[in-house]
């Protein structure tokens, strides 16, 4: 396909996602079946186009005056991508390609970022949310919301069950990895140019042996904070995809036992192969339908480890659509949700076992007032300093120690952001319960 045509199909993707109201992958997935002849290439270029198109979805519509799907691709070109005005130009000019830019497209375009825009306009955010995240940001949160729209690497996790660090870090090195900077058995693939396609995980024979695992940094590091020992008995309570469920698996050796628990039996369904791949020998999953089986754990658990549903806030770097998406009543729903799920959990965790609350949100609401109200009702459980359960745990390196160290919150929770620590958004803080 010329670069006219990928333009042309962007803002169809573009319009199904925001006037349909459909996710960018069932999207993209009913234009490539529509359109056969495009290649791997071309649907990279369009997914990467219009996943860039609505991660600076704001600051595009404030620019160019218009929200129209056509007029924020256009502006991803040139604002975001760097086109010369001349190639967008010529580009239009390609069969198949959009009509020829107004005279109004062209003034957006040539224009330069507003530093008087609003908040939610230079951050790129719902413009909702402003105070609640200036709660959080104070008055770093355009910086850190503008990193939260840029694009984020893959990262990776040795799985010790199954490989040799250094034989399994090589074989990631070939396929264009890098070791992690903050974590020990870490490495990632960074985000290539965004017109490019990203490494297919599938390609790389370790993947498959299951070697690596897939696991965003700032996941890997909140699995860290729960210390896991060989031999414990751990429930994750949460489990959903299971990556953390893995991670811990990993750190226990494979002794002891880790329990895997989710309210939506389909995502534990989809657990089993990822476990049969990992060689993870001591996962149980304990299935909604059969819920004796979640019961018998009560008050037995050396750590229960609560991965809570959130708002995603901090995901917006992978899932830029789920953003617009967002509404303030999803916010007072998931917070309803946290507080029931954090009192369930506890009852499983045995005396002088630990809870730990975890959510890739940045909000405070979600975060550490859950973690506050909790205490409040009940006095049986303390805080810990989760910094030192993470370092404890030995899976960080010196950098990535320090990393956590500054991030540490008032309390002793942790809180990760894409700016301060190269990750996703991630909360998570340590409880005791009193032996």
């Amino acid at each position: 396909m010329k670069n006219g045509g990928r333009i042309e199909a962007a803002i169809q993707v573009l319009d199904d996602v925001m006037n349909r109201h459909q996710p960018v992958k069932s999207a993209m997935r009913d234009w490539g079946k529509r359109a056969r002849y495009a290649g791997a290439k071309d649907r990279a270029w369009v997914s990467g186009l219009v996943l860039d198109a609505l991660r600076h979805r704001n600051s595009l519509a404030y620019a160019m005056q218009s929200e129209a799907p056509r007029v924020l691709v256009l502006g991803a070109l040139r604002h975001v991508w760097d086109w010369d005005l001349k190639d967008i130009e010529s580009a239009l000019k390609d069969e198949h390609a959009p009509a020829a830019l107004t005279g109004e497209e062209r003034e957006g375009l040539l224009l330069a970022p507003d530093p008087s825009a609003p908040l939610h306009v230079r951050g790129d955010f719902p413009e909702w949310l402003t105070p609640h995240l200036t709660r959080v940001f104070d008055e770093d949160t355009v910086i850190e919301t503008q990193e939260m729209s840029v694009r984020a690497p893959v990262d990776l996790r040795i799985n010790t069950l199954k490989a040799d660090p250094e034989k399994a870090g090589k074989a990631v090195k070939t396929a264009g990895g890098k070791p992690s900077e903050l974590l020990v058995n870490g490495y990632h693939i960074p985000a290539p140019d965004p017109s490019q396609r990203e490494t297919s995980l599938q390609s790389i024979p370790a993947y498959s042996k299951g070697w690596v695992e897939v696991q965003d940094a700032g996941s890997q590091i909140a699995a860290a904070a729960g210390n896991a020992k060989p031999g414990d008995n751990v429930l994750d309570y949460c489990a959903g995809g299971g990556g953390k469920t893995l991670a811990l698996a990993a750190m226990m050796e494979g002794k002891g036992q880790v329990f895997a628990y989710d309210i939506d039996g389909r995502r534990l369904s989809a657990l089993i192969p990822r476990l049969k791949r990992s060689g993870a020998h001591n996962v149980q999953l304990c299935h909604p339908k059969e819920p004796e089986a979640l019961e018998a754990l009560t008050g037995k658990m050396d750590l229960v480890f609560v991965d809570a549903p959130c708002t995603g806030t901090g995901t917006w770097r992978r899932k830029p659509d789920t953003k617009w998406r967002l509404k303030e009543s999803a916010l007072a729903k998931r917070n309803e949700e946290q507080a029931m799920i954090l009192d369930k959990a506890s009852e499983f965790v045995k005396p002088g076992g630990r809870l730990l609350y975890a959510t890739c949100s940045f909000l405070a609401e979600e975060d550490e007032d859950q973690v506050t109200a909790f205490l409040e009702r009940n006095d049986a459980f303390r805080q810990l300093d989760a910094v030192q359960s993470v370092i404890e745990s030995g899976q960080l390196t010196d950098a990535g120690i320090d990393i956590v160290r500054r991030n540490k919150i008032p309390g002793g929770a942790v809180r990760l952001t894409p700016r301060k620590a190269g990750t996703d958004g991630f909360f998570f803080a340590v409880l005791e319960k009193k032996a």
